[in-house]
């Protein structure tokens, strides 16, 4: 399983992106799929997960009422929408896909992981 995402770029403190993650088929290891992110100097961190049946979301406290995770069962495709980003938003984002049926904050529950794509958030 390959994870493909896009969709990131430099943007102003309180603008928008949305970020995508396309995977290259669904197995019964990808019935999950989360966003983390790395911030320079500091350990990556879960932003987001969605299971791809149940279609139930958890998100990181810092993150909710401001990134919105959903799905495309039909593309193979997750989606991070980012709105009234803050330049403490600014990190590699990674996709990841797991087993578990509902999502998890723990990176060791996600088997396959994305390149990342940069955010950059300027004040």
């Amino acid at each position: 399983v390959q994870l493909v995402e896009s969709g990131g770029g430099l943007v102003q403190a309180g603008g928008s992106l949305r970020l995508s993650c396309a995977a290259s088929s669904l197995t019964v290891d990808t019935n999950s799929m989360g966003w983390f992110r790395q911030a320079p100097g500091k350990e990556r961190e879960f932003v987001a997960g969605i299971g791809w049946r149940s279609g139930r979301t958890l998100y990181v406290e810092s993150v909710k009422g401001r990134f919105t995770i959903s799905r495309d069962n039909a593309k193979n495709t997750v989606y991070l929408q980012l709105n009234s980003l803050k330049p403490e938003d600014t990190a590699v984002y990674h996709c990841a896909a797991g087993p578990r049926v509902v999502p998890d904050t723990l990176q060791s529950e996600y088997i396959y992981w994305g390149q990342g794509t940069l955010v950059t958030v300027s004040s």
